[in-house]
């Protein structure tokens, strides 16, 4: 894919929407609107919809939406999913960032290892399952999913 004819040039999250996890959590979800932000691969499918596009994010009963908006913020269109199959991805994905989190303060570099390589596991897993959910009606490459499902994560904890 190529990135400029296939960006989201902002995101934002419905504020309403968002649990608020602690300091380490509320700096990963600023990281990923950064990087996804500055680098995404995003091509959604249908004719009318030239990037770039601005991406709003929420949780609306019990359901995830994608709303694509053009730069003046006009809405384009939206995508809604069910959060049912992220559920207990990212339960078991904060469960573990939290023990990661303790972990870097007190043990050792192998066990830190250990711990970051399942978070990742999970990670990816949960990027997956976005990707699977949005085929046929988004592309996407696993870093642009990746930094998304941080921030569904940072969602699906309120929904």
């Amino acid at each position: 894919m190529n990135a400029p004819t296939r960006h989201i040039a902002k995101v934002t999250l419905d504020e309403a929407s968002i649990a608020r996890r602690g300091a380490d959590v509320e700096h990963e979800r600023r990281v990923a609107i950064f990087d996804l932000e500055e680098e995404n691969q995003f091509l959604p499918s249908g004719d009318g919809l030239a990037p770039p596009f601005h991406l709003h994010l929420s949780i609306v009963e019990n359901r995830l939406v994608f709303e694509l908006r053009d730069t003046a913020d006009k809405a384009l269109r939206h995508f809604v999913l069910s959060l049912t199959p992220f559920r207990k991805i990212v339960k078991d994905y904060f469960d573990i960032c939290e023990s990661y989190h303790k972990a870097i303060k007190v043990a050792s570099p192998s066990q830190i290892e250990s711990i970051d390589m399942g978070r990742r596991g999970l990670h990816n897993e949960g990027s997956e399952i976005l990707r699977e959910r949005f085929a046929g009606k988004i592309e996407m490459d696993l870093d642009t999913a990746r930094r998304l499902f941080t921030l569904i994560a940072a969602l699906h904890l309120t929904g």
